[in-house]
């Protein structure tokens, strides 16, 4: 079971080493982890993404995070029916003049963006859901995929939910 949590934690250095070993020496395994800057200053975002055996390992999760100085915010019910979750993926892709539109044609249908053109690829940058960016990546698979980056869950409380 994937559990979505959201911190609000002081931007301080070593926060980072500590939250990743706090989950460490808890045999808790991170499926995907983002930090960057918040709407406050000196106050950084994390979106993490855990994956728990149980609701009780899950509370365990919360409870050890929430004992960590600097996090100032846990947010833990982070489920899609209260939150809106994306992902952005830089993909590198074969592209030859006789591939280029075919790939273009799933850049088309997936609402993505060409952000590089070179002779033999493509670069190619997509943001949604990781089901629709795993979607897309299956289906350049047979072009040739050169290089990958997906950043891992972001995620915010969806309207009424947040501040």
């Amino acid at each position: 079971m994937k559990r979505t949590l959201i911190a609000l934690m002081e931007d301080n250095p070593g926060v980072l080493d500590r939250v990743s070993s706090l989950f460490r020496c808890r045999n808790f395994n991170i499926e995907s982890l983002t930090v960057g800057h918040s709407e406050t200053q000196g106050i950084s975002r994390m979106t993490l993404v855990v994956d728990c055996d149980n609701e009780e390992q899950a509370e365990q999760v919360v409870k050890q995070f929430r004992k960590l100085i600097e996090v100032t915010k846990v947010v833990e019910d982070v489920t899609p029916d209260r939150a809106v979750h994306r992902e952005l993926a830089l993909i590198k892709v074969s592209a030859t003049m006789e591939t280029r539109s075919g790939v273009i044609q799933l850049v088309d249908i997936f609402g993505a963006q060409v952000i590089d053109v070179a002779a033999t690829s493509m670069t190619i940058e997509i943001t949604g859901t990781e089901d629709k960016l795993d979607a897309f990546v299956n289906l350049l698979r047979p072009y040739g995929i050169k290089e990958l980056a997906r950043t891992g869950r972001v995620a915010m409380l969806r309207g009424g939910n947040g501040k």
